[in-house]
């Protein structure tokens, strides 16, 4: 039995128009979606805004419930930003203009495209189809359009995504318990200093009285020798992690010669000043390498014997509710902090005991993270081992075998459907 080959733009409509919303009203409450609202690792949306549809109507793309979402710009395609419609205000939402949106047609379940476009060899080759200037390079609308989909019946479909469905659930539990497992360490924190808001000004110290700050900056895109090279140029969607060994975009030693650019030098904390990602949390890393960092970011260097980089992650990580309510909205509509209230933060200046005790708890902490780190990493391998059996056909081939009257009726019907017969752009995969 075959399963047929068709574009993606025979079993989805890629960014349609919602032609409806001029019949809404501008107080219609609708889910907006930014690009940081998305969950690179869950591939899901974690973080929806309620906004009006006057707030959107214009400078944003509309999607609706079921739809998938699937960022066009370098870098966060290449992170896996991608995310199915679900549990939308009004079945209707809004996202930045840098996502592909893509709406199956009937016969085409919403998940089956969905995981098809998780796939690593989809996002490679998505990457080799980007246009546009370096750091600004977007996947065109006719790579998804017409890239080829292998399109079961339904009931097949059913049953792929269901154990997808199932693979899933476990990276995201996963996820969940590495979150409690990054946990451990700011709980620690707490234990030993207790909570920031009961720091007293005979205990603390402000930031800036502790620490040398350091800024960035971003070498010219005109020139591409400046991006020719393998120094890791740290910007706010590499701060996901609390180590930094490398960053997404590398510059070369000509740009740190020619420009203002300086290294940061390891053990130097990261914390990203500006950015939308600062309405709901406050990045902030330690280096764990040479490297350099953007304009958004700022390197904090402990400048005394009363604290060192780990502790002064610790205590600024601990202290992201009071840093949160320093931020501000610029006159661009970004957020971001202001840096004399940032330097004014207080501090727990510990004993030379608990410093030492809290250094040796922080090794040990690392080590057991480490260890969480290569797990993940086997299952994600895992989890794409299956995409590709699910989409090549060999993980219901047998369960095909034992439905085969029931799937030819089906997709003689979905041949009439989506009219695949009369089309020319549709092909066939043969299966083993």
């Amino acid at each position: 039995m075959k399963w047929p080959i068709v574009h993606l733009s025979i079993a989805a409509n890629i960014n349609p128009r919602n032609r409806e919303l001029s019949k809404l009203s501008d107080e219609t409450e609708v889910t907006f979606i930014s690009m940081s609202a998305i969950s690179s690792e869950t591939a899901s949306i974690v973080f929806p805004e309620v906004r009006t549809l006057d707030k959107v109507r214009r400078g944003y793309t509309s999607f609706k419930e079921n739809d998938i979402l699937f960022a066009k710009i370098t870098p966060y395609m290449e992170n896996g930003k991608a995310a199915l419609a679900k549990n939308l205000i009004n079945s209707l939402g809004f996202c930045s203009t840098d996502f592909h949106i893509l709406r199956p047609n009937k016969y085409v379940l919403s998940e089956y495209i969905y995981y098809f476009v998780r796939q690593e060899s989809f996002r490679n080759s998505a990457k080799q189809s980007m246009r546009g200037d370096m750091g600004q390079q977007r996947v065109p609308e006719d790579f998804i359009k017409n890239y080829h989909l292998p399109l079961p019946p339904p009931s097949e479909q059913r049953c792929i995504v269901e154990v997808l469905d199932q693979a899933d659930a476990l990276r995201k539990m996963r996820a969940e318990a590495d979150a409690k497992a990054e946990r451990v360490l700011p709980a620690l924190f707490i234990k030993m200093f207790g909570e920031p808001l009961t720091w007293t000004l005979t205990n603390t110290k402000p930031l800036g009285s502790l620490v040398n700050i350091q800024s960035g900056g971003t070498p010219s895109k005109k020139n591409p020798d400046y991006w020719d090279g393998d120094v890791p140029w740290v910007s706010p969607k590499d701060m996901k992690q609390d180590i930094i060994c490398d960053s997404i975009d590398h510059i070369s030693q000509k740009a740190i010669e020619e420009t203002n650019i300086k290294y940061v030098e390891p053990g130097a904390n990261l914390i990203v000043v500006r950015g939308m990602i600062l309405a709901h949390t406050i990045p902030i890393a330690l280096a764990a390498k040479r490297l350099t960092i953007n304009q958004d970011i700022k390197a904090l260097y402990p400048n005394c014997n009363e604290i060192d980089s780990t502790y002064l992650h610790a205590a600024l990580k601990a202290s992201i509710r009071k840093i949160l309510s320093q931020v501000s909205t610029a006159g661009h509509g970004t957020r971001k902090i202001d840096i004399d209230e940032l330097l004014k933060l207080p501090i727990l200046i510990p004993s030379e005991e608990q410093l030492k005790f809290f250094q040796l708890a922080v090794i040990e902490c690392r080590a057991s993270l480490a260890g969480i780190k290569k797990t993940k990493e086997k299952l994600e391998q895992l989890f794409e081992i299956l995409l590709h059996r699910a989409f090549s056909g060999e993980l219901t081939a047998k369960w095909r075998e034992a439905h085969m009257k029931e799937l030819l009726a089906e997709m003689e019907e979905q041949a009439k459907t989506l009219n695949l017969r009369d089309n020319a752009g549709s092909q066939q995969l043969s299966l083993l």
